[in-house]
This record gives structure tokens, C-alpha cells and sequence, in this order.
């Protein structure tokens, strides 16, 4: 019979084989089945992880972190972005010039002198090679005869009817379908991080406004653009204003930091453009004190839009990308750092 030491020793013994036995089970199932720390959602889910998008990220970590040295309060976190090539397409032409070019031929019988009179006529005969041989002062004809004469409340009726009807010549989409995914996404995560978006555009103030809040979420009061001037009447006893044909601002080139200024009040700290015309915004942002972000949308993909930059007559970009590269700035190509072009794709 064997002693109590024995029978305690072996007892023991089997209860330590347990206590490992049991560990061996028990402790890998409690590891498996410990909750995983979900990876933080992409904020730009349509922009492949290229140096583009973490370049983007990464200055607005640096500007909305506290204790960062760059660290900038939200009042004063502007982005600004142009319209024609960075939120929407512009070719083959500019949509707002498309929309002139309609509104010729829907008032035309009201004009029968147009049919002999240039750039009417050339508009009225589908010959748009000349129009544009017309240079800027057709355009500036086009646009006067079409955009003035009515009030702002029946402008941006006519502008929101075409808007809702009409459809691009070549990809047959409705224009506001053709604003860019990625830029969306861009516009949102700026939002959320405390920025206010602005447009800061060449294309007509009211004409933007009459779509950029449902299409960007950008509301009437955060568009820069070029303006008309105005004339305060009384029509039917209601109180008016009506566009009158003449500029009072154009918001092209050097006219954006001026719109910015006169509008904003505040520098921006990021930019976002696509052409020459956009060069002076980028580099009145980027002359700051503070941190400042550059970024050009560049067109490079004829596949799902359009390919086009120094010899374009639309959306020109030559110096600006030039300048791109001489002093860092990102330089967005669609073709490798968009994963989608347009929200539907």
C-alpha cells in the first residue's frame, strides 16, 4: 500500500498535468477569439495608394493635429478648389459655353438679326471651329447676349432646367454625373477634418450656384467666380436684381487670389486646380507663412475621360506644371492615382 506522501505526490502530479492540459486548450481559444482592432476606414477609397493620396493625408494630419508645428486652427483651414477640370470634365468644351451655346438657339427667333451676325452665326450653323477662331470676344458676346437681360432668381431657373435636361455630346451623361469621384471623397474628408471648401472658379458665380451645393455640397455662399454686374429694379412691384451685360469680376488667372480675397478674407491653405489658370491661386496659397498644399489635377487618361495638358485649348496646362515641379507640388495623374473617374463608374 502506498504512503499518503506518495498518493499526494501523485495526485498533484495529475493535477499540474490538468492545469497545463487545460492551458494548452483554453488559452489559443481565448487568444482566436480576443475582438481584432478594425483597421481605420480609407477616407479616399477611389484614390489607389499612390504618393499622391498619402501626401494629401499626411498634410492633414499634420494640420488638424494638436501639438503638431503645424497645427492650424479650423477657422482658418481653407481649401479652395477650381470647377472646370478639377471637380467636373470641361471638354470638349466648357459646360457653361455649351449652355451659351443653347441658350443662342433657343432665343433665337427672338433675334432674326443673328442668322447674318457673327458669333451668332457661326453658332446658329454648328461651326464652332469658328467660334473659337473668334477668340474671347465672341465668347465674351456669346455670354452677354445669354446671361443678361433677367433676373437672378429666372437665371438660375434657366440654368437648373438646362442643367436637368441636358446631356454631354460624347459620353451622353447628364453634366452633373460627370464630376469626379475622387474629389468628392477629397471634398468630404477635408469636411471632416474641420476645412471649409470653397470654389473658386472662371466659370459665372451664378451659374455654379445653381448646382455646386446638391453636386459638391459646397452651398452658394462657398462660390468664387466670375460676375456680372448687377442693377437693382422693381418689376411688378417685386424687388429684382438684374444681370446686366457687363463683367464685374473675372476669376481667372490672376483674378482668383482677388475673388479670394474679396470674398474669403483668408489665405487657403490648400489649393486644388488643373490649368494655368489656376497658377496664381496655387501660389498665393503656398506663399503663406504657415503650411500650404498645392495640388494639380492632371488629365492623362483618354481611356475614361480625357487626356490633354500643354497644347489643349481647353484647360492649358504648361506653366503651372512646370512650376509643379520645380517647387514640390502634387501633381495628380488620373490615369495611375484614380481608381474610378466618375461615381457611377
Amino acid at each position: 500500500m502506498r504512503s499518503i506522501s506518495t498518493r499526494l505526490s501523485s495526485a498533484l502530479f495529475i493535477g499540474f498535468v490538468g492545469l497545463l492540459l487545460a492551458a494548452h486548450l483554453v488559452l489559443p481559444l481565448a487568444v482566436a477569439e480576443a475582438p481584432q482592432a478594425a483597421a481605420p476606414p480609407d477616407p479616399l477609397p477611389s484614390w489607389n495608394q499612390s504618393q499622391s493620396k498619402q501626401a494629401i493625408i499626411a498634410f492633414v494630419n499634420r494640420t488638424t493635429t494638436e501639438g503638431s508645428p503645424d497645427f492650424v486652427p479650423p477657422g482658418e483651414r481653407i481649401a479652395v478648389f477650381d470647377n472646370d477640370g478639377t471637380l467636373w470634365a470641361e471638354q470638349p468644351a466648357y459646360f457653361q459655353l455649351i449652355f451659351a451655346i443653347d441658350r443662342v438657339k433657343a432665343l433665337a427667333p427672338q433675334h432674326p438679326e443673328w442668322q447674318q451676325q457673327e458669333p451668332f452665326k457661326s453658332v446658329l450653323g454648328g461651326d464652332l471651329k469658328a467660334l473659337a477662331a473668334q477668340g474671347q470676344s465672341g465668347i465674351a458676346q456669346i455670354i452677354a447676349a445669354t446671361h443678361s437681360g433677367m433676373t437672378t432668381d429666372e437665371f438660375n431657373a434657366i440654368a437648373s432646367q438646362w442643367l436637368a435636361t441636358a446631356h454631354h455630346p460624347t459620353t451622353n451623361m447628364p453634366y452633373t454625373q460627370m464630376i469626379y469621384q475622387p474629389q468628392l471623397e477629397l471634398l468630404a474628408y477635408l469636411r471632416e477634418n474641420g476645412f471649409t471648401t470653397y470654389i473658386v472658379s472662371g466659370g459665372g458665380v451664378e451659374f455654379m450656384r445653381a448646382f455646386a451645393e446638391q453636386a459638391y455640397g459646397i452651398p452658394p455662399e462657398q462660390v468664387v467666380g466670375s460676375r456680372v454686374k448687377y442693377k437693382f429694379e422693381t418689376r411688378d412691384g417685386k424687388p429684382v436684381l438684374v444681370r446686366l451685360p457687363s463683367i464685374d469680376h473675372l476669376d481667372d488667372g490672376p483674378g482668383k487670389p482677388v475673388g479670394i480675397q474679396q470674398q474669403i478674407g483668408r489665405r487657403p491653405i490648400i489649393a486644388v486646380g488643373n490649368s494655368d489658370g489656376d497658377l496664381q491661386m496655387l501660389q498665393w496659397t503656398t506663399a503663406g507663412d504657415g503650411p500650404g498644399l498645392a495640388i494639380i489635377v492632371h488629365h492623362t487618361d483618354a481611356d475614361r475621360e480625357y487626356a490633354y495638358d500643354r497644347e489643349s485649348h481647353i484647360g492649358k496646362l504648361d506653366k503651372a506644371l512646370d512650376e509643379a515641379t520645380q517647387r514640390g507640388w502634387i501633381v495628380v495623374d488620373m490615369k495611375d492615382d484614380w481608381s474610378a473617374i466618375y461615381p457611377n463608374n
